[in-house]
């Protein structure tokens, strides 16, 4: 089964539901990251702030960082190749990068995304998670 990594810039909370303003794309990240998980799939998320050794550790992730930096995150990585930049990818493509292809979407059809896309660094907008401003940290 693939190995899927999710880097992500520096958050006090993986989950988006602290502080004022609650981030939608952390909130699905991390529902569906958790059932990957439940399908047993290998998958995790590395926070900047929380798991810095991890952005060290892996060749791939380094030099992203060295070339691109965090605004360039978060960075998905399936057995040492980049997959997608600059946002999260969808559960369908999630499920596909596992190996768990055939997803089902909301009316139980088959999903027949294909390849998965590539977001273009910088183009996204980055919401800076749950810290920051005047509501702080979770």
């Amino acid at each position: 089964m693939p190995t899927i990594r999710i880097y992500e810039a520096a958050l006090c909370c993986d989950t988006g539901v602290c502080g004022a303003d609650v981030d939608k794309s952390l909130v699905e990240v991390t529902a569906n990251v958790r059932n990957l998980q439940g399908l047993g799939a290998d998958i995790a998320r590395h926070n900047l702030a929380g798991d810095p050794t991890a952005f060290t550790s892996d060749e791939t992730v380094r030099g992203f960082m060295h070339t691109v930096g965090s605004k360039g995150l978060p960075l998905t990585v399936v057995d040492g190749v980049t997959v997608a930049t600059g946002a999260y990818p969808s559960l369908e493509q999630l499920r596909e990068l596992a190996g768990l292809g055939g997803a089902a979407n909301s009316t139980g059809a088959a999903s027949s995304t294909g390849a998965m896309p590539r977001t273009e660094l910088g183009l996204t907008e980055s919401s800076g998670g749950c810290c920051g401003g005047a509501t702080g940290c979770c």
